[in-house]
């Protein structure tokens, strides 16, 4: 399938420009039917809001709806979308090995090898000993040159700008970078059942990490046990070091850590998987970050088509995926080595030459929606919704949301299946903290197709109140969908 491009501008000319922009509709700040259901949200939390017909050209609700918010991981739509029309649903990330060197006699590559990532976010260890296996296949025994890391697709920081510092180690914030093995996440345990002495780390071998305990053990009630904190420092060349302390426990502990550095980490792993599979080598490892021409390709590996990413992306809220998406946005639209940066120009063009969409003020910095520095408006949001709507036939885009009651992020959504909509809507979820978000479809009992997007920011409960701390949303939730679905 050819990627979808342009078809959609005939809907243009027939439709009323105020559908995507709502020229002639100003935000409600103060609707008495949708202030009755903020109430149950708790006190401080600021709601945005908008809901409409799919090809209607005025919102059934409209609370705030030209106000800024964090759009979370609601994001992912505006990336998928843009990803859909740029890249075409058939696209793949290729893994390769390449050189400019020949085989002797002797089975020896007389010079380097280079292995081009190009940021497969769903490349795993396996896929590196296929690769390698592939080579050996092809009469390689040896390689007498250097192993080159070509990392060039992505350029500058793999972190954006306005992810929060302490959530950087953590898997599901893994850094985006052009090499990824295995989500580039590695797991530990560490015991601590000897009070006053260091807990222990127990790591696999084959994670190429070096990780180093500091942390105390204290004993079980102690004074300063209620006040005990776990925490961990990344250094360069993936080196971490566990501090603080931990409260003496019998079992291990598991932990799990992202990778800092994909380079590094992959040349470590992709050197020992040559070592597996009996390829001598000596050399040094490389990485190369200027792009540079093909060479001859050895052998490849190419990742599932980009639909069937992008619906693992959706559905879970795969943070990686979403981000190694959005770099190579940028890297395909202008020819050059993907960043945060010419991600986001490349979605402002793709979006208004394609969509007939103009993201103006809105910011965009990512593509996963981790970033606090990302702002959206329910209007904007909206306006990516109805270009959705009136073209899934097209896009098939809806199908590939979670669906309530079902699947993905929306198996079970405590609000949605008190209204009793379980299975008639298709929406992605956004979570930070103090963030919950909802923006996609529901099918109306009068079987009308009706956009929404809901931004609810500032959510917070008093300490007591945090394990029911959903509670007030599955309160203001049930009411705001059932009325929606019955309503319209």
């Amino acid at each position: 399938m050819m990627p979808f491009k342009y078809p959609a501008f005939l809907l243009f000319f027939i439709l009323p420009s105020a559908l995507f922009f709502g020229a002639s509709f100003k935000s409600i700040a103060n609707n008495p039917v949708i202030d009755s259901y903020k109430e149950y949200l708790p006190d401080g939390a600021n709601l945005t809001l908008k809901v409409q017909k799919v090809g209607g050209t005025e919102p059934i609700y409209a609370f705030n709806s030209e106000q800024q918010s964090l759009p979370a991981s609601t994001l992912k739509v505006i990336t998928a979308v843009a990803a859909l029309i740029e890249l075409g649903e058939d696209f793949v990330f290729k893994t390769q090995f390449e050189t400019n060197a020949t085989i002797n006699s002797e089975g020896f590559l007389e010079g380097d090898i280079v292995l081009r990532f190009t940021g497969d976010p769903t490349l795993t260890r396996q896929d590196v000993r296929n690769l390698v296996n592939g080579l050996k296949k092809q009469g390689v025994k040896g390689i007498a040159g250097d192993l080159i890391i070509d990392v060039s697709a992505f350029a500058g920081q793999d972190k954006a700008p306005g992810w929060p510092w302490n959530d950087l180690t953590q898997c599901f914030n893994a850094p985006p970078s052009a090499a990824i093995i295995d989500r580039n996440c590695f797991s530990l345990t560490i015991k601590a059942n000897k009070v006053g002495e260091y807990a222990k780390v127990d790591i696999a071998s084959f994670y190429p990490v070096n990780v180093q305990s500091n942390v105390i053990v204290l004993e079980k009630g102690s004074k300063d046990a209620s006040y005990c904190e776990l925490d961990v420092i990344p250094g360069e060349l993936n080196r971490f070091s566990l501090t603080g302390c931990m409260v003496e426990r019998s079992d291990p502990l598991p932990l799990a850590f992202s990778i800092q550095d994909g380079a590094s980490y992959s040349g470590a792993i992709v050197k020992n998987e040559f070592s597996v599979a009996e390829i001598q080598f000596e050399g040094m490892i490389r990485r190369q970050t200027l792009l540079r021409p093909e060479t001859n390709v050895l052998v490849i590996h190419q990742s599932a088509p980009l639909r069937e990413l992008l619906t693992r992306m959706l559905k879970k809220s795969d943070n990686l995926i979403a981000d190694t998406v959005f770099r190579t946005i940028g890297q395909h639209r202008f020819k050059t080595s993907g960043t945060w940066r010419n991600g986001e120009l490349a979605i402002r063009q793709i979006l208004k030459q394609s969509a007939n969409i103009d993201l103006a003020n809105n910011i965009i910095v990512d593509g996963s929606g981790l970033s606090r520095h990302n702002l959206i408006t329910p209007a904007m949001m909206m306006n990516v919704l109805q270009f959705i709507g009136i073209n899934d036939k097209q896009l098939n885009f809806i199908s590939m949301l979670p669906e309530a009651g079902k699947d993905g992020t929306l198996a079970y959504r405590g609000g949605l299946d008190a209204a009793g909509v379980n299975g008639k809507v298709n929406a992605k979820t956004g979570a930070l903290k103090g963030v919950y978000n909802l923006a996609g479809f529901i099918t109306a009992a009068s079987g009308q197709k009706i956009a929404f997007v809901q931004f609810v920011t500032g959510y917070s409960v008093p300490p007591g109140d945090e394990k029911n701390r959903r509670a007030p949303l599955v309160r203001f939730e049930s009411r705001l969908y059932k009325d929606i679905y019955q309503n319209n």
